[in-house]
C-alpha cells in the first residue's frame, strides 16, 4: 500500500514567465534603420513610448537605450529588442512603425489603429 504525505505537500512549481505580448510592430525598413542607429550609437534597445504633448494630445517617443526598467514590457522583433512602458502600451497596441525616405526628409512613420485623430505631420494623436 502506497501512502501519500499530505502533511508537507510538494510546492507547485512557479508558473513560467510569459513573454510580453508584442505591442508595436516594425516594418523591415524600420528594423534596418533602427539596427544601423543602434550600431552607430553603441546602444542595444529601442524604447517606444507615448508622452503628453503635440497638437493632438499625445506624441510618440522613440529612444535608443542600453537598460530596461523593471516595469517595461519587453519583446523582440527581427533582432531588435523593444521596450514599452505599461502606460504607453495601452495607446500603442497594434501600432506599426515604418521608416520612410522622401524628398522632404526621412523619419519614422506611425500607423495607429487606436487614434481617433492625428496631426498633419503624423507625430501626435488623440485617443
Amino acid at each position: 500500500m502506497v501512502m501519500e504525505n499530505t502533511a508537507n505537500p510538494t510546492p507547485a512549481a512557479p508558473a513560467a514567465e510569459q513573454p510580453a505580448e508584442q505591442v508595436v510592430s516594425l516594418t523591415p525598413t524600420a528594423c534596418q534603420a533602427i539596427k544601423e542607429a543602434m550600431a552607430a550609437q553603441k546602444l542595444t534597445k529601442l524604447r517606444v513610448g507615448v508622452v503628453p504633448g503635440g497638437c493632438s494630445g499625445f506624441s510618440y517617443d522613440l529612444e535608443l537605450v542600453n537598460d530596461s526598467k523593471p516595469t517595461d514590457l519587453t519583446f523582440e522583433q527581427d533582432g531588435v529588442a523593444i521596450l514599452v512602458d505599461p502606460m504607453s502600451a495601452q495607446y500603442l497596441k497594434g501600432v506599426s512603425i515604418d521608416f520612410v525616405s522622401s524628398v522632404q526628409g526621412s523619419g519614422f512613420k506611425f500607423s495607429n489603429p487606436n487614434a481617433r485623430s492625428s496631426c498633419g505631420c503624423g507625430s501626435s494623436f488623440s485617443a
